[in-house]
C-alpha cells in the first residue's frame, strides 16, 4: 500500500446501541490506531460522541430508512464517494447496503472502492437480504453464519467469506471479578425477597419470546421443586409492544409457584457486575443466535453458562465449557446441568479466540487483503 493512508468507510443505519453499533466503534478505533482514516456513515445516535472522541469521522446520513424515499440518497451518496475516494466501503446492514451498493455500482470501475459486507445474523432468505452476500469479501460473525450463507444463498463463493468471531477485552471481564461492597448492598436492595444464600440464575437478554425466558422459568420451577434455593434474574429491556409477553411470563411463574423468584431487572448498564455475582447464566434461545458476546463475557468472568447447543453460543461453549451445552428444547437436561453447576462449579477454559484484539486484527487483515489487490 506504499505510503498511501487508507480510508475506510463503514455504513450502518444508526449509532444508538446494539452489537452492530458496538462492532462499528471497535473497528473504527482499530482503524484509527493503525494510522488510517476511519469514516462512519449513519443516521446518528447516542454513540456518535464516543465514535468521534476515538478518532473516527461521522457523516450523518440516514440510509437505513425502509422507504422508497430513501432511494433519493443514491445519487448524492455516489457523489460523496467520488469526493471522498475511500479505499474500502464496508456495509453492515441491509437497507444501507442497498443504497451504498447502488451508488457504488454507478461509479466508473476504476473509481470504485473495494466493497465488503458483514453478515451479523441469519437474515430472512430473500432477494432483499442477498445484498449482504455481494461483498468482494463477506465477514461472517460465526461459523454458524458462514453455514447459513452457503446453505441459503446460491452463487456465493465460499472463498470470499471470512469468519471473524465477535470478541471482548478480557481485561474488562477478569476472571473472579467481584463488585465492591457498595454495589452489592445496592443490588441486594433490588432483591428484597431473596436471602444472601439464594443462588442466582441470570438470563441477560431483552424480554422477547425467542430469547428463552419462558424456558428459564420452567427450569427455575424444576430446580425449586428439587429443593434448590434459587432465583431467576431477567436482565433486559422490554420493547414497546412486548408487555403482554412479560405478563405471560409472570402468569406462568405464578402457575408454577415461583412468582417471587422471578425478578425483572430491566435494562442495566452494570451487566458485568450482575454476571459476576450470578451463579449460572442461561441462554435457552428458541432460534440460534449468530454469536452473542454475553456468553464469552460470562465465561471470562468465571460464571458458567448453560445454553442450547446451537448457534454462536455452542461455538463458544465448545471451546470454553463443553459441558454447558444441552440439546435444544431439552429442559430436563438444562435443569440437570444447572443443578450440577450450582453444586459443583465447573472449570472454565481461559484460552479462547473470542477477543476484541483478535476481532480487530482479523478485520484489518481483510481490509489489507482487499487493498493489496487494488
Amino acid at each position: 500500500m506504499s505510503d498511501h493512508t487508507p480510508t475506510i468507510v463503514q455504513v450502518l443505519p444508526a449509532l444508538e446501541s446494539g452489537g452492530v453499533e458496538r462492532g462499528t466503534l471497535e473497528i473504527g478505533r482499530a482503524i484509527v490506531q493503525a494510522g488510517w482514516r476511519s469514516v462512519v456513515v449513519s443516521g446518528g445516535g447516542r454513540l456518535v460522541g464516543q465514535l468521534e472522541a476515538e478518532g473516527s469521522e461521522h457523516v450523518n446520513w440516514d440510509l437505513g430508512r425502509k422507504s422508497v424515499v430513501t432511494l433519493r440518497h443514491i445519487r448524492p451518496f455516489r457523489q460523496f464517494l467520488q469526493e471522498l475516494r475511500p479505499d474500502v466501503l464496508h456495509v453492515r446492514s441491509r437497507m444501507p447496503a442497498w443504497m451504498a451498493w447502488m451508488a457504488w455500482r454507478g461509479l466508473p470501475r476504476h473509481k470504485r472502492p473495494r466493497f465488503m459486507t458483514t453478515v451479523h445474523g441469519p437474515y430472512s432468505v430473500n432477494a432483499y437480504s442477498k445484498i449482504m452476500t455481494r461483498g468482494e469479501r463477506v465477514i461472517a460473525v460465526s461459523n454458524m453464519i458462514r453455514r447459513y450463507i452457503l446453505d441459503n444463498y446460491q452463487g456465493v463463493d465460499p472463498s470470499c467469506i471470512r469468519v471473524i468471531h465477535r470478541g471482548i477485552a478480557p481485561e474488562d471481564h477478569p476472571r473472579g471479578h467481584q463488585p465492591d461492597s457498595e454495589w452489592r448492598t445496592a443490588f441486594r436492595q433490588d432483591l428484597p425477597s431473596l436471602t444472601e444464600d439464594t443462588k442466582l440464575i441470570t438470563i441477560p437478554a431483552r424480554i422477547t419470546r425467542w430469547k428463552g425466558q419462558l424456558a428459564g422459568v420452567e427450569v427455575l420451577a424444576q430446580l425449586v421443586q428439587q429443593g434448590h434455593d434459587v432465583a431467576l434474574l431477567l436482565v433486559g429491556e422490554i420493547k414497546d409492544g412486548k408487555d403482554s409477553f412479560r405478563q405471560e411470563l409472570e402468569d406462568r411463574a405464578a402457575t408454577l409457584g415461583v412468582q417471587d423468584r422471578v425478578i425483572f431487572l430491566g435494562h442495566r448498564k452494570d451487566i458485568r457486575e450482575i454476571l459476576a455475582v450470578s451463579d449460572v447464566s442461561l441462554s435457552l434461545t428458541e432460534k440460534p443466535e449468530a454469536f452473542g458476546r454475553v456468553i464469552v463475557e460470562s465465561l471470562s468472568l468465571g460464571t458458567p453458562v448453560v445454553a442450547y447447543d446451537h448457534g454462536g453460543a455452542a461455538e463458544q461453549l465448545e471451546i470454553m465449557l463443553p459441558s454447558g451445552r444441552v440439546p435444544v428444547g431439552d429442559l430436563q437436561r438444562a435443569t440437570q446441568t444447572v443443578a450440577s453447576f450450582l453444586s459443583t462449579p465447573p472449570t472454565i477454559g481461559t484460552e479462547h479466540p473470542f477477543t476484541l484484539d483478535q476481532m480487530q486484527r482479523s478485520t484489518l487483515a481483510v481490509y489489507e487483503e482487499l487493498l493489496s489487490q487494488t
